[in-house]
């Protein structure tokens, strides 16, 4: 179960993204890829879009829990492509064993929102891979 921040908690993580230079970091990696983008032809406008929603979903993440997902996903796309059994790649199945049939089917469902989520992310970043 997720735990639940305090109003004290997410200043804290305000006040420590501002210490460590976070945002500095991020205004010189966005005016380089803005050249980048421009030099490839890439709308300036959809640079920011995305670097926009990438910042945003760094902040929002509660957890490494997301990352790692994410990170499995793109290992299976980056290698295979997508695949017809990608869920059963990820499903955990010890635990998918402990599960009554209705916990199944709602894990295969919340299973497979959080699978079309990092192909959409994959998709996004992978638009602008003019970078790399």
């Amino acid at each position: 179960m997720e735990e639940r921040k305090t109003f004290k908690d997410y200043c804290k993580e305000a006040k420590k993204r501002l210490k460590t230079g976070f945002w500095q970091d991020y205004r010189e990696k966005l005016a380089r890829e803005i050249v980048l983008a421009k030099e490839a032809g890439v709308s300036e406008s959809k640079v920011k879009d995305f670097y926009t929603a990438k910042v945003s979903g760094e902040i929002r993440r509660s957890g490494n829990a997301e990352e790692d997902f994410y990170l499995k996903v793109k290992s299976i796309l980056d290698t295979e492509g997508e695949i017809p059994d990608a869920i059963g790649r990820l499903t955990d199945k010890a635990y998918y064993q402990t599960l009554s049939y209705e916990e199944k089917q709602r894990y295969n469902l919340e299973l497979s929102e959080k699978y079309l989520k990092a192909v959409e992310r994959y998709r996004r970043e992978s638009a602008l891979s003019f970078a790399r």
